[in-house]
């Protein structure tokens, strides 16, 4: 099993969403979240300036099992890319067991 976080755009959440729906991810759990990114000048928008130090992000915590991993990466890097800086990241680490608390269930029973 693999654990799959994503920081992508708040504004790109709702498409991501349907796009895990798609593809039969459906557990998956996130925040909100501030970050800091390597974009240091601000934005100018109708004569105001902005700071872009503190982005405002959505944070996605989704466990897959491994067949799952290539599909929901993908997924992700398509439905939340702007092509623009600060369209966020994606990290994958292992995850060496899951339990689900109602059934007891264990491993890739315990994810879906």
């Amino acid at each position: 099993m693999k654990k799959v976080e994503a920081i992508i755009r708040k504004s790109k959440f709702d498409e991501v969403k349907k796009a895990l729906h798609e593809i039969e991810v459906n557990f998956f759990s996130y925040w909100d979240v501030t970050g800091v990114g390597n974009e240091k000048q601000g934005h100018v928008y109708r004569g105001i300036s902005y700071s872009t130090t503190d982005i405002q992000r959505r944070y996605l915590s989704i466990v897959v099992s491994d067949e799952f991993l290539e599909r929901t990466v993908n997924t992700l890097l398509k439905s939340a890319m702007t092509g623009n800086v600060g369209d966020g990241k994606i990290f994958v680490t292992e995850v060496l067991e899951a339990y689900r608390i109602r059934t007891k269930e264990s491993g890739h029973s315990g994810i879906n």
